[in-house]
């Protein structure tokens, strides 16, 4: 064997080892989503809305009023408010997360860390019974800002796990893991809630006892992300990771994202339209409950169906991006997110079906609009600035958020209508779409210095 094809052996052998550790990384990761999402679905979309309403109204006075610190607060608005408090908590920890995890390289600790606090968190929720907003408001805050955290070191792995052209399929796999086991515990929340007599527990200790599984399973399965994904050291400032280091690394970052401003373009309409999404996901139960007068198991039954199809979604939309590119494919969900909320102010109230409709539509969109904005936007960083730049995309994920919430408790505070609050969010879909068409994603691509993939 002449010295030429023994290099190309060994060339193609070394290939084949490092896609094969690829794919190892890449099964480890798929599983925080399946981790973390039953925390998504079960708690923030299924089961706490609701039922920390019904507490907050429990400890209310006679004018339907709580008054957390001195501040009346309609208990209505409990849950929308608590949910922007502790997006503001993650504001002010993601960055310096990111900034610590890239001049480390020591992202799998500061990701357990942040995983096992909320799902610590979540399990505490068990004890959320009586009158005990304020215990129930701290532990979403909690468990809220450490997912927040915790999806900033998971998102800043995929550009190192996957190459550029198989970002969309891997981040939408990751996805569709996600929604397969948020629809499989939520089958089994169903049959504790709906069959509560038969198990021998009041309705309300089933819904505690679906809160608290939720961190249950987040801290198990988080296990498997630990055990195959590895850290890199990358850059001449690895090592030194004092909290002081964190954040002047953080200034540095921030005055460096100037230096890219097309990706700064695509984090301000990400910034938005996912403002609206996770505004939707988080209000979508409290709306069905409160003013569609629909039970919890015609609730629970409608978000196991937008998981089931959220799950052929992610999936679909994958496919669509590989012949249209993914900032198309995310243009097109943002039109069909508008109708959703046109056609969810029209519902008409104890119609289950209609509901179910609705939650079909929202189920077909859902995870592929958020996988494809993940990895369009892994294309957008400059590499060895991962954690950094997916902590700015996480803020604009879950960590700014906050604006959407507002402005549904808003609305509801000042009409005392779900419905006007509902619609209120159609802005956020409409400016989001105008602001990404605006992207050049291509030359962006080229700006942060990485390959451009053949669809984009």
């Amino acid at each position: 064997m002449s010295a030429g094809t023994a290099d190309s052996a060994l060339g193609a052998a070394d290939t084949a080892a490092a896609a094969a550790g690829r794919r190892r990384e890449q099964h480890g990761w798929y599983f925080y989503d399946f981790a973390s999402s039953v925390y998504s679905t079960s708690v923030v979309t299924v089961f706490l809305g609701p039922y920390l309403t019904s507490v907050a109204r429990s400890a209310a006075d006679a004018a339907g009023y709580v008054h957390p610190l001195g501040v009346p607060v309609r208990a209505g608005s409990v849950f929308a408010y608590t949910v922007s408090v502790s997006v503001v908590v993650a504001v002010l920890v993601m960055p310096l997360a990111g900034a610590v995890a890239d001049r480390t390289g020591r992202k799998k600790p500061l990701l357990a860390g942040a995983a096992y606090l909320g799902a610590g968190a979540t399990a505490g929720m068990f004890f959320l019974d009586g009158d005990r907003y304020l215990l129930g408001a701290l532990l979403l805050i909690v468990a809220n800002a450490s997912l927040a955290v915790s999806m900033v070191l998971y998102n800043a792995y995929l550009p190192q796990i996957s190459e550029p052209d198989e970002r969309d399929a891997v981040s939408s796999r990751g996805w569709a893991f996600g929604y397969t086991s948020g629809a499989f515990v939520l089958v089994l929340n169903l049959v504790l809630y709906s069959g509560h007599d038969r198990f021998g527990v009041s309705e309300s200790t089933a819904v505690r006892i679906c809160l608290a599984s939720a961190g249950v399973w987040w801290g198990a399965f988080t296990l498997i992300p630990l055990r195959r994904l590895r850290d890199r050291r990358v850059g001449p400032a690895a090592g030194r990771g004092s909290v002081g280091a964190g954040w002047r690394q953080l200034l540095a970052t921030l005055r460096d994202m100037r230096r890219y401003p097309l990706t700064l373009s695509f984090l301000l309409a990400y910034l938005v339209y996912n403002d609206g999404i996770q505004t939707v996901i988080s209000q979508a139960s409290v709306y069905g409950s409160e003013e569609l007068g629909l039970g919890q198991t015609t609730l629970i039954t409608a978000i196991l169906l937008v998981q089931v199809l959220a799950v052929a979604g992610a999936l679909g939309m994958g496919r669509l991006a590989r012949v249209y590119g993914a900032k198309r494919t995310v243009l097109g969900s943002l039109a069909v997110w508008t109708l959703i909320l046109g056609a969810g102010y029209f519902l008409p109230a104890r119609a289950p079906v209609w509901f179910f409709a609705l939650a079909a539509a929202i189920g077909a969109v859902l995870g592929g609009s958020q996988a494809l904005s993940r990895s369009l936007f892994s294309h957008l960083v400059p590499a060895g600035k991962e954690a950094e730049y997916f902590s700015a995309y996480e803020m604009s994920d879950r960590g700014l958020s906050w604006l959407g919430p507002l402005v549904f408790g808003l609305a509801y505070q000042l009409t005392g209508s779900y419905r006007a609050a509902i619609i209120s969010l159609v802005v956020f879909f409409v400016l989001g779409f105008f602001l990404l068409a605006r992207v050049r994603v291509r030359e962006a691509v080229t700006a942060a210095g990485n390959a451009v993939p053949e669809r984009v």
